[in-house]
């Protein structure tokens, strides 16, 4: 399907419901294609607009908007889920029109027919299409962990919406060498998708029950993948439903995928005004990955937040909002 199909493919209509936690994995949504629906979320100043629309392949994408003015879109890592981002959804919304969208395959966005199409690119398709839905101009951009290399895949596919780009504790390889400082992430992964086509049904039970276990949020902090003093438990709650309820047949080839992803050739072509965000204590995508992306990318500017695990935007809110702020606004003036 062209992506002028897929435009022509949604309707909206307008419709009411009642908001909970941005991005939560259990929201009630319509699933209608193409129906919109305008929500006021209890404790969030900025009314969202909802939607959803049909990408390259058929896949149904979902999408939310807050606020007005310059674009700012939001891209969340493999996983995760819009609520990773909620402190700058409520922080930029009052300034800018916030764009947030579920990638294929996560919470309220569908996996595609074919799981072959569970790929970075594919992702990078998706972000185009959605752009070109909402009629977007030129816009800001920031990823965080995987999002980085989705917005990597999307350089490439334009630069006639690119304003500037923020990467969070993101990577332009593969970052399961070494990941939590181990190098046994590779070869846990290959025996657990081979446990998983012998016995599907056990391994999704074993998997869901572990993700939702208490402690494994504390393992996730202790890992560097939140700072378990700074990020509120809440969301790494949130985050373990969003896991837990992924399907193994949708995550497996997108795991596959990211750990065949290195596309530092493109990294090194970026001209977008870029800032590289990184967490002096991230495990998961450890600190010389996003070195090396503030390396590669010419003009590129670089801050280490001290403390910041993987979530570093979950981490220190604050800090992270005011370095995007001065990031996007610096543009103004030069």
């Amino acid at each position: 399907m062209s992506r002028q199909m897929s435009r022509q493919a949604s309707r909206q209509t307008n419709g009411q419901a009642t908001g909970q936690t941005i991005g939560q994995a259990n929201e009630p949504t319509d699933r209608l294609i193409g129906r919109q629906q305008v929500t006021t979320e209890p404790g969030h100043f900025t009314p969202k607009s909802s939607g959803t629309f049909v990408s390259f392949d058929g896949t149904e994408i979902y999408y939310e908007t807050r606020g007005e003015g310059e674009p700012l879109i939001f891209v969340y890592g493999i996983a995760c889920l819009m609520n990773h981002f909620h402190h700058q959804i409520d922080y930029f919304s009052k300034r800018n029109q916030v764009i947030t969208f579920d990638l294929r395959g996560h919470n309220r966005s569908s996996a595609p027919k074919n799981l072959q199409h569970m790929t970075v690119r594919a992702m990078a398709e998706d972000l185009l299409a959605l752009i070109e839905h909402l009629n977007v101009g030129r816009a800001h951009f920031v990823g965080h962990s995987f999002g980085v290399p989705v917005l990597i895949q999307y350089s490439k596919l334009t630069r006639r919406h690119n304003r500037s780009f923020v990467f969070i504790n993101g990577f332009a390889r593969n970052p399961i060498q070494g990941m939590f400082g181990l190098d046994l992430v590779d070869s846990f992964f290959k025996f657990g998708k081979k446990t998983f086509r012998n016995y599907p049904r056990l391994v999704s039970h074993l998997w869901k029950s572990a993700v939702q276990n208490p402690l494994a949020g504390v393992v996730a902090g202790l890992v560097g993948g939140f700072n378990l003093v700074q990020t509120e438990w809440k969301d790494i709650e949130i985050y373990a439903r969003a896991v837990a309820e992924m399907p193994l047949d949708t995550f497996i080839p997108l795991f596959e995928d990211m750990m065949r992803f290195n596309d530092e050739d493109a990294v090194k072509k970026i001209t977008t005004p870029t800032l590289v965000l990184a967490g002096d204590n991230d495990l998961v995508t450890p600190l010389h990955f996003q070195e090396d992306l503030h390396k590669m990318i010419p003009g590129s500017k670089f801050v280490v937040v001290p403390r910041g695990s993987h979530c570093t935007q979950l981490d220190f809110p604050g800090l992270v909002n005011f370095h995007i702020e001065q990031h996007i606004d610096h543009l103004d003036f030069t």
